[in-house]
């Protein structure tokens, strides 16, 4: 059984920085590539980020571009996200996923986190 557990999030404000973590088990890490989903009150999930099982093609979304980095470490089964420069557009649910293909990651994973919860305000 997949399961993946999103740590990290929190209240901060405009400017500011957060990590977020995912613990992964029930697969195996390494074969897998992993990314990060959020959802905004009233939205759809979107894709954030996403990272291949090497951790060597990063892929994100325009709106955080520049401001957000995944990564990996595959000895602790666990993938990151350092947010930097935090906006209130930020706010949401972020969510850890987990592909069987690079491909499903960014468009349709195959598993989810039961996400963590960002707030960027003043």
């Amino acid at each position: 059984q997949v399961q993946l557990v999103e740590s990290g999030g929190g209240l901060v404000q405009p400017g500011e920085s957060l990590r977020l973590s995912c613990a992964a088990s029930g697969l195996t890490f390494s074969s897998n590539p992993m990314g990060w989903f959020r959802q905004a009150p009233g939205k759809d999930r979107e894709f954030v980020a996403a990272i291949s099982q090497s951790g060597v093609v990063p892929k994100y979304a325009d709106s955080v571009k520049g401001r957000f980095t995944i990564s990996r470490d595959n000895a602790k089964n666990t993938v990151y996200l350092q947010l930097n420069s935090l906006k209130p557009g930020d706010t949401a649910v972020y969510y850890c996923t987990a592909g069987t293909s690079y491909y499903k990651v960014v468009n349709n994973p195959d598993y989810w986190g039961q996400g963590t919860q960002v707030t960027v305000s003043s």
